[in-house]
């Protein structure tokens, strides 16, 4: 093992080299094929994602956070209604929120798992809120039966966003399955990664997929004819599509490649003081990012970068507290859980394509930093 040899905090590029002629001969055949936009290559790609959660359909878009603005949209949500999502959460699922003029309700997490739950949610509903978003966290998923429960109950939608978790299961049931819409990013260094920016909206109502697919294409129900208000230009493209569906036959393979870093990760740090990633039994994290808690981050992610070892804060700041979502946002309880995990939460180095060893080396310099 290399000791002097960086170990980053993810590299795609990794992946896409071991995939590299398999990937370029996607593209040429869509160099050769000569339709770039709304082609075969993205129609293979909804219908066979579609195959794999289960829903009714699936639709590309430009980027997940255009999935999150055409779910909201779809659904009709609009000015004064409320969407209630957890603060501590990537920026753009609030911006989403914003974008269409509705009021975020930002909510706190469970302290054992990181994610929003049922009952989090439910005291947080008025009869403004349209929907909830369920951020499945990095990788692991919320409580999705106990979410809906509460959903239907009320009578608004569940919206999941998916970004981090595609390929995650709770009792053999997908992420991205049971929630209304389902919303998904193919930011490059996600467990479904593209070379470029991409997203897609699962649905699993037919009116709701006719929606979102007339919603991406400026509200279009036939060409140059739009019918729907508030449509956008959001097309994942020919190109993207075609190296996502020869990324997506080989997900659970990727995230298989994931868990045994995590696996490995856990042995060797068993019995730290450093509080790890959750686990539970029937959930199949996808462990997009291997996250854990430490009040001493600070000190831990220098002495790991003096080391040649990449660490990264997701998130450093909670949505509650930048400046641009509070003047839109409501807080209506106290964020307890969620400002105290800020300043304790430390990504360490995690991708499909890292050596064993590598995850050795991370292991045995945080070891050596508590020592």
């Amino acid at each position: 093992m290399d000791a002097s040899r960086p170990v980053p905090l993810a590299d795609p590029k990794a992946e896409n080299a071991r995939l590299r002629e398999a990937l370029l001969t996607a593209v040429t055949g869509v160099l050769d094929g000569g339709s770039y936009i709304l082609g075969a290559e993205v129609s293979a790609f909804e219908s066979e994602m579609a195959a794999s959660l289960g829903v009714a359909g699936v639709v590309g878009v430009a980027s997940g956070t255009d999935a999150l603005v055409l779910a909201l949209l779809a659904l009709n949500v609009a000015d004064g209604d409320e969407v209630i999502l957890p603060s501590h959460t990537a920026g753009p699922t609030c911006a989403a929120v914003a974008m269409v003029g509705a009021v975020p309700v930002l909510v706190d997490v469970d302290p054992a798992t990181s994610v929003v739950t049922a009952d989090l949610v439910r005291a947080a509903i008025t009869p403004r809120t349209k929907a909830v978003i369920a951020v499945h966290l990095y990788g692991y998923p919320a409580d999705l039966q106990a979410l809906r429960a509460v959903t239907k109950a009320a009578g608004i939608a569940l919206i999941e966003d998916c970004a981090q978790s595609q390929g995650a299961r709770i009792d053999g049931v997908p992420a991205g399955s049971v929630g209304e819409l389902s919303c998904f990013s193919f930011y490059p260094t996600k467990n479904l990664g593209a070379l470029g920016d991409g997203g897609a909206v699962a649905v699993r109502d037919q009116t709701l997929l006719a929606r979102v697919k007339a919603l991406r294409t400026y509200g279009w129900s036939k060409p140059q004819f739009a019918e729907l208000a508030r449509g956008r230009c959001s097309r994942l493209d020919e190109i993207q599509a075609a190296m996502l569906r020869i990324k997506l036959r080989i997900l659970d393979e990727t995230n298989a490649r994931r868990r045994a870093v995590a696996d490995r990760y856990r042995l060797r740090l068993a019995g730290l003081p450093l509080t790890l990633p959750p686990t539970r039994k029937g959930v199949d994290h996808a462990y997009h990012l291997f996250v854990v808690r430490t009040p001493r981050r600070a000190a831990l992610a220098d002495f790991l970068r003096a080391r040649g070892i990449g660490t990264g804060l997701h998130y450093p700041y909670a949505v509650h507290q930048q400046p641009a979502f509070q003047a839109v946002a409501q807080v209506p309880f106290p964020l307890t859980e969620t400002e105290r995990l800020i300043p304790e939460i430390l990504s360490l180095p995690l991708y499909p394509d890292m050596a064993l060893e590598d995850a050795d080396r991370v292991a045995d310099a945080v070891r050596e930093f508590f020592a």
